[in-house]
């Protein structure tokens, strides 16, 4: 890519500011945990795994401002940041998967002292982020495999190198198919609200010069009716035991309509985007984000002051409405309460 997500650079978490694409190619410089956590809030870093590889490095950015030389001390001030970086975005497992990934490796350290503590939480952070660029390509690799030569194929949002720490999961699939030497053409929805389909995914698709088409995400329907698209593919910010998978507001009704179709509906995400812990859609929690991303588009109105706005930024597409789940250890399909479970076993 000719481009990074988020990066460890010498004491400091570097991230390309994904509000300003495709207009700007403009770059963040975190030197502190709090910026980290504000970046993940604001939406200058967004997708899953981006999220969960921010997150470990500012806590590795938090471990190194600690100033405490005991360790219980130490442990106590780092678990605080922790919390303070969970808390920041509700929906996207690989969040809280990061930061207990990074909180056991610092209690590993116990017994070596603070600087040493601070040195493996660095190299941890790094660690994920080198991890999540390989799982990616293993999942475009795997998925690949689904996309037959000639398709067109319809994503929602973007779960490419922007929302990974390189490749991207649905953009994974689609770029390893491109890659084999299989023609093929996207198609683009726009993703209201903040258009992560019209301003990132197109941008990186045309980057990689992969036929792109950019729809509004009221067009899907249409254009599948009319036997336009092949199948669907999407990422996801948490997939329940039984197979529910939350996504980008909007995922939902393509996955209805694909289903209506007769076309496959494919999910991609990392083994770490699994939550066994909670057993359907239902007990995933929906992030609600200000009613000013949907009333305003770059400071302009388009809706009348004080009309009532919901703005969920994600929803829940049942299992049933789901082809397959592409992952780095392979694609399962029918009974997800089983097959997800075996998964974790390979």
């Amino acid at each position: 890519m000719s481009f990074t997500t988020v990066k460890w650079d010498d004491g400091a978490v570097v991230m390309i500011d994904q509000r300003t694409l495709p207009s700007e190619e403009r770059y963040i410089v975190c030197t502190g945990y709090a910026e980290v956590a504000d970046a993940i809030r604001n939406m200058a870093v967004r997708g899953a795994p981006a999220i969960g590889v921010a997150a470990a490095m500012g806590v590795a950015l938090g471990a190194s401002s600690i100033a405490a030389n005991s360790e219980d001390l130490f442990l106590r001030e780092l678990f605080l940041i922790c919390d303070l970086l969970a808390a920041t975005r509700p929906t996207a497992v690989n969040l809280f998967w990061a930061i207990e990934r990074m909180k056991k490796t610092a209690l590993a350290g116990r017994g070596d002292g603070v600087a040493h503590i601070r040195e493996i939480l660095k190299e941890e952070a790094i660690r994920i982020a080198i991890e999540d660029a390989a799982i990616c390509r293993k999942i475009g690799e795997n998925g690949a495999e689904l996309i037959p030569d000639g398709a067109t194929i319809l994503t929602h949002c973007n779960a490419g190198a922007l929302a990974t720490a390189g490749y991207g999961t649905a953009l994974g699939v689609i770029r390893a198919a491109f890659e084999s030497g299989k023609k093929i053409e996207v198609f683009v929805d726009e993703t209201r609200p903040w258009l992560q389909g019209a301003r990132l995914t197109a941008w990186e698709l045309m980057k990689d010069n992969i036929p792109a088409t950019l729809i509004t995400d009221s067009m899907a329907g249409f254009f599948m009716s009319r036997g336009e698209i092949s199948c669907c593919v999407t990422g996801a910010d948490r997939i329940a035991a039984n197979g529910d998978t939350a996504n980008k507001i909007g995922t939902y009704p393509v996955a209805v309509l694909a289903r209506e179709n007769g076309i496959p509906f494919y999910v991609a995400a990392p083994i770490s985007t699994l939550d066994l812990s909670v057993s359907d859609g239902s007990e995933i929690p929906i992030e609600e984000r200000p009613p000013e991303e949907i009333t305003l588009i770059k400071g302009n109105r388009i809706a009348p002051e004080g009309v009532r706005v919901r703005n969920p930024s994600f929803d829940i597409t049942p299992s049933r409405y789901i082809s397959a789940i592409i992952t780095e250890k392979g694609v399962v399909r029918g009974d997800y309460s089983s097959s997800l479970g075996e998964l974790l076993q390979r």
